[in-house]
Order: C-alpha cells, then sequence, then structure tokens
C-alpha cells in the first residue's frame, strides 16, 4: 500500500500535550492508514505520537530556544536517548517528561549516569506499546581525528516500525558503511554538521544509501544545506528549522 506522506504546520495556543507554536509538526500515514505526528523540536530532539502513544527522542530543554516539557508537552510513555552528549541527554527534561510508567532507553553510559533506564547496544531489538518495533542501530565518526567525538559502538541511532511506517533516527554519526543494512526506509532523519557528524556530501551519499521516502536533515547548527534538494533530485527533502 503506498504511503501517504503529508505536512501540517501547527500554530495556536500552547497547551499542556500539544506542540509549540514555533514548531512544525510532520504527519505521516502508516500503512494501516493511521497518523505518526512527529514534531520537530530543535536540533536533536523530536517529538512522535501515535495513537495515544508519547515518545521523545533527545529531549533537551535549553540549547538554543528553551523548551519547557513540562509545559509543552505530556509525561512521555517512552524516552529515547541516542547518547549523553549535552545537546542530546539532558537529565532535566527527562525528569519532566518522566511518570511512573515511562520506559527509558539509551546506550550504557547515559545508564549509568542517571542510575537507571533500559541498555540497547548496536545491534540490540525490542517491541514498544502498541506494535511498535524499535532497533539500535550504529551511530559513530570514522574521520580521522573526528573519531574521538562519537567512537565506534558507544552510541545509538534508532530505527522504529510503526505499523509498517519506517523511521530512522541518526542520532550523531557520519555515513557509515551499516547504513547500506537499513531497508525500506520511509522517513529519515539524518545529522549535517562537522566536525561532529556528517557533511552535505556526506550527507547526501547517505541518503542515497538508505533511500528513504522523505528526507529531513537536522541537528545542522550553521551549515548550508541549500543545496541539498538539487543533489538529490526525485528524493522529499524537507528543510526545516532544526539547527
Amino acid at each position: 500500500m503506498k504511503r501517504l506522506i503529508s505536512l501540517i504546520a501547527l500554530a495556536g495556543v500552547v497547551a499542556c500535550g500539544s506542540a509549540h507554536k514555533d514548531q512544525n509538526v510532520e504527519t505521516f500515514r502508516t500503512d494501516g492508514g493511521k497518523s505518526v505526528d512527529i514534531t520537530l523540536i530543535k536540533h536533536g530532539s523530536l517529538a512522535i505520537s501515535y495513537r495515544g502513544l508519547s515518545i521523545q527522542v533527545d529531549p533537551v530543554s535549553g540549547l538554543g530556544k528553551p523548551t519547557d516539557y513540562a509545559v509543552e508537552f505530556p509525561k512521555a510513555d517512552v524516552i529515547l536517548v541516542t547518547h549523553e552528549h549535552g545537546d542530546h541527554f539532558d537529565p532535566e527534561a527527562i525528569g519532566a517528561l518522566t511518570k511512573e510508567e515511562t520506559l527509558l532507553v539509551t546506550n550504557a553510559r547515559c545508564a549509568e549516569m542517571l542510575g537507571y533506564g533500559t541498555v540497547m547496544a548496536n545491534g540490540d531489538a525490542m517491541d514498544l506499546p502498541k506494535g511498535i518495533h524499535l532497533e539500535a542501530v550504529p551511530a559513530y565518526n570514522y574521520t580521522e581525528g573526528h573519531t574521538q567525538f562519537h567512537p565506534q559502538g558507544r552510541d545509538n541511532g534508532f530505527v522504529l516500525t510503526i505499523d509498517g511506517l519506517r523511521i530512522y533516527i541518526a542520532g550523531d554519526t557520519e555515513d557509515i558503511p551499516e547504513m547500506a543494512l537499513l531497508k525500506d526506509i520511509d522517513v529519515a532523519f539524518l545529522p549535517v554538521n562537522q566536525p561532529y557528524t556528517m557533511t552535505v556530501e556526506q550527507c547526501v551519499n547517505a541518503a542515497k544509501t538508505i533511500g528513504p521516502k522523505v528526507l529531513i536533515p537536522y541537528h545542522f547548527s550553521q551549515t548550508d544545506l541549500s543545496s541539498l534538494p538539487s543533489l538529490l533530485p526525485g528524493l522529499d527533502v524537507r528543510l526545516r528549522d532544526m539547527q
């Protein structure tokens, strides 16, 4: 079944459980016709809503525009943290989003720093509520002089399969060979800022390797992404405010 992909720009009154009025929400349809809403918060921070389930990815309160998670979002059912850098790992934001039943999934280092959490390593997989399947995939630097930023084997990217819709959230990584193993990706979030993640050229290579239906660059700081659509003709490249 062909997936219907549309963009909804939300604006209006800020209320608990709704997107901030300055944020965009991308809405995608699953194979079964259900809606998956992805709020583009900032940088590496995303919120995913599906059938009443709230998933937060790398929630960070500060870093650029402040985000008050206690006011702007409901408590999370699942929190995914890719790694321990401060622009991805924020104990204050995690605390604001946590309720008794919240499942925190992260790498070993973040769980050690917090004193709790469900640890996933590269290659691990687990099932989340509402029939969502979660995979932890590699995320690392390989360029000489950059490998200390994200060493191989430490950090995660995530692939979520939601009623057939496959979403790849790359975390902090370059265009690593393991991306060739990713299949049937509908939506890919790829980071583009050297020296920490990818150059524009590496992002193009990664997109061609993965072949997603939609590419949303994120975590790009001051990188000029204006050339990306022309470098990836035929791909739905969505340039959003995700510095």
